[in-house]
């Protein structure tokens, strides 16, 4: 296993020294400047001061939007597994309609 980096990632307006796996430092810094923007945003409404407070408060928005997500995410998934339930249903009473008009019906040999 490789030793991590360390990036120089900046939150409103201080650096801090981060370490990461190899490869991941544009993912980092991607995610601070993510980060760094929410805080900026929250810094900007004028109702929360303190560098902590700011940061916690992104964190917590943050985490209710991923949240959100995966919720949206999941609710997705299962009306698209309903929806191939109810296909699945439909093709088998096709099929038993079909099989139950087929033995019910004259057949004319000519």
């Amino acid at each position: 296993m490789s030793d991590p980096n360390t990036v120089s990632v900046s939150l409103m307006g201080k650096e801090y020294m981060i370490a990461c796996p190899p490869g991941a430092e544009a993912q980092l810094q991607e995610a601070a400047d993510f980060l760094n923007s929410k805080m900026k945003e929250i810094r900007g409404s004028g109702k929360i001061i303190g560098l902590e407070r700011i940061a916690v408060l992104a964190a917590l928005n943050i985490s209710h939007e991923y949240l959100q997500h995966n919720q949206q995410q999941n609710k997705q998934a299962e009306l698209e597994q309903r929806q191939v339930d109810m296909e699945v249903q439909l093709q088998r009473l096709n099929q038993r309609l079909d099989s139950t008009l087929q033995k019910r019906s004259p057949r004319s040999d000519g």
